[in-house]
């Protein structure tokens, strides 16, 4: 299974996420601050990063345009709970390969998880 990232500055959604994807047998990292995964990111090139866009210090838009350039390999899934068409465009340009809008819904996660690693 995937070693995958969640970066969201409300500690208890990565913890969520992290729930749900392990019970999928994949390990979860979760991340509040963004130096901390971009650090992670470049020393483990994990197979997936789940970004929300809102963050502390930066946006998750900039985390994805960081992690493209650390870990090309890295694919990456946008969370936001304030979609906005400007900001799905320019995830995907910067290479982001899904958009998921909060709150979270369980079925829809696992299965652009396993869509996005190819499962």
């Amino acid at each position: 299974m995937a070693n995958i990232i969640v970066l969201d500055d409300v500690y208890d959604s990565g913890v969520l996420i992290g729930r749900i994807l392990t019970r999928q047998g994949h390990q979860v990292t979760p991340f509040t601050e963004e130096e901390e995964a971009l650090a992670f990111v470049a020393k483990n090139a994990p197979e997936l990063a789940i970004l929300d866009i809102k963050l502390k210090k930066m946006n998750g838009v900039e985390v994805l345009e960081e992690i493209k350039k650390i870990s090309p390999k890295t694919r990456v899934i946008m969370l936001t709970g304030y979609p906005t068409l400007e900001t799905a465009r320019e995830s995907i340009r910067l290479g982001a390969s899904e958009y998921c809008v909060k709150p979270i819904d369980k079925a829809e996660l696992e299965e652009k998880v396993a869509a996005v690693l190819g499962e």
